[in-house]
Order: C-alpha cells, then sequence, then structure tokens
C-alpha cells in the first residue's frame, strides 16, 4: 500500500510502517499544501492514505470520492517516540482500510494501577 504521511508527522515515522511504500510530503514535494489540495493531490499520485496527526482534517475534508482513506492518529505529542507506541496499531489499520474511510488511532491509556 502507498501510504503519505502529513507534514506534521516526524519523517522517520517512515521506518515505523514496514511492508508498505511510505513516503513523507516534504519527499513528493507537497509541503505547505492545505489539506483538502494534499488529499487530492497524493491521490492523483497514487497513494492510497494519509496518516496524520491533525485532528481537524476529518471535520474540513469530505473524503468520500477523495479516492484515498486518512488515518489519524490521537497522541500527546507528534515526535517519533511517542508515534512509534502507535505503529503497529497504524500497520494493523492499513491492512483494512479503503479508499474514502477515516480510521482514528488513539493513544493507548495509561494503566490506572
Amino acid at each position: 500500500m502507498k501510504v503519505r504521511l502529513d507534514e506534521c508527522m516526524p519523517e522517520r515515522f517512515r521506518g515505523c510502517i514496514p511492508g508498505h511504500d511510505v513516503h513523507s510530503v516534504k519527499y513528493a514535494g507537497f509541503s505547505g499544501r492545505k489539506n483538502g489540495e494534499l488529499l487530492r493531490l497524493a491521490a492523483q499520485a497514487g497513494y492510497d492514505v494519509l496518516v496524520t496527526v491533525d485532528q481537524g482534517i476529518p471535520f474540513q475534508q469530505r473524503m468520500s470520492g477523495q479516492g484515498i482513506a486518512l488515518i489519524v492518529i490521537s497522541a500527546p505529542r507528534n515526535d517519533i517516540d511517542t508515534l512509534k507506541v502507535m505503529a503497529n496499531t497504524v500497520v494493523s489499520a492499513l491492512a483494512t482500510i479503503t479508499a474514502g474511510q477515516i480510521v482514528k488511532v488513539d493513544y493507548p491509556a495509561a494503566d490506572e494501577g
């Protein structure tokens, strides 16, 4: 699956998603693009999924008919150490996600011992 990492994602997160063709927005030359344009450009470039921590995209964009899916990671920070905890959940979501779908991936809750 071709996966595009949003500009707000650390580029090093690419290495946390094995078995997929993962590129950053910067790599594709899409830096600074608004969300709607970014989704359209990514879909036109053949990407299947955009992965982001931008919680607003699902409220700003209609995904049906976009030709691309969206994974939104909800985490306390967007640094690589925090996000790599989410990698297995993102990989699992990639196994079933389809175009136009939005999947929210929540950061694991701390044990309430």
